[in-house]
């Protein structure tokens, strides 16, 4: 891995606004303390490889994986705003990157991408999305044969896997205020911060996607699941909050670690070769 640290780079820059300097910024030390480090300590990256991101936002992640060796970098998003930052840093920082919009779940892979990738990220997407079974299926198009696939989410039943944290109102700041009755929490959302955000956790509600779902979904796509930890405060609460991250792994075989004490879960798969 490179020794410069990109972020100085960008935190000088004048081209970039504060908030689009820290979304970026937490993404690339995520990555360049911990996403990289660990995957490469469980032979899930190599220098060499190719790496993309599915929901890469402004691709911080990748910048670290790129500086770490990964070749043929590709990074989609649904949300074009985020990639057209995302196509000013790499020109800032000099980086061979692709990006482009992509929805998994209803744009089929380009043929370019087909069988490429060695490892493919998803954080923080699949919640959101209404299939996570489709989701791992579109991904197996765009992995190679014996190929890994990282993903992390908050499990819905968790503390804040509502994600009503979003909302930025006063019932927004209680953890577990999701798992009320849908009717009940419909009118507590309503006087959420923006209406994209009060749709979003309705949406959620309705997917409750948990850690039980997701490891079925990956085994029926055909992935073998390598390994899933689970953690009480999440590895991005250090770059965020300053916070310790605290895994409760060993814990998950008791009742209700999973599903309800778990910011995060991080599960690697493969695929057969």
């Amino acid at each position: 891995m490179t020794s410069v640290d990109f972020r100085a780079i960008v935190q000088q820059s004048p081209d970039f606004a504060p908030h689009e300097k820290y979304y970026w910024g937490y993404q690339y030390q995520l990555s360049r303390e911990v996403l990289v480090p660990e995957l490469i300590a469980r032979g899930a990256f190599h220098s060499g490889d190719a790496v993309a991101e599915i929901g890469c936002g402004e691709a911080g992640v990748l910048h670290a994986f790129i500086q770490a060796g990964a070749t043929k970098a590709l990074g989609t998003d649904i949300a074009t705003f985020r990639l057209e930052i995302g196509e000013k840093l790499k020109s800032l920082l000099k980086i061979d990157l692709t990006l482009s919009e992509h929805d998994i779940l209803f744009g089929p892979p380009k043929e370019e991408w087909r069988k490429a990738y060695d490892l493919v990220l998803l954080r923080d997407v699949i919640e959101h999305l209404d299939d996570a079974g489709l989701a791992l299926r579109n991904i197996r198009n765009i992995l190679k044969p014996g190929g890994w696939l990282f993903v992390t989410f908050p499990p819905y039943n968790s503390p804040y896997g509502g994600h009503q944290h979003l909302l930025k109102n006063f019932w927004g700041r209680f953890p577990y205020v999701h798992l009320l009755p849908k009717s009940i929490f419909l009118k507590m959302i309503q006087s959420g911060d923006h209406p994209r955000n009060i749709e979003e956790v309705a949406r959620l509600k309705e997917i409750r996607l948990s850690a039980n779902a997701f490891l079925k979904a990956a085994q029926e796509a055909g992935y073998e699941v390598v390994r899933d930890d689970y953690y009480l405060l999440r590895p991005v609460f250090k770059m965020k909050f300053g916070l310790p991250t605290i895994r409760i792994s060993a814990f998950k075989h008791l009742p209700f670690v999973k599903s309800f004490l778990s910011l995060e879960a991080a599960v690697l798969l493969r695929l057969p070769k």
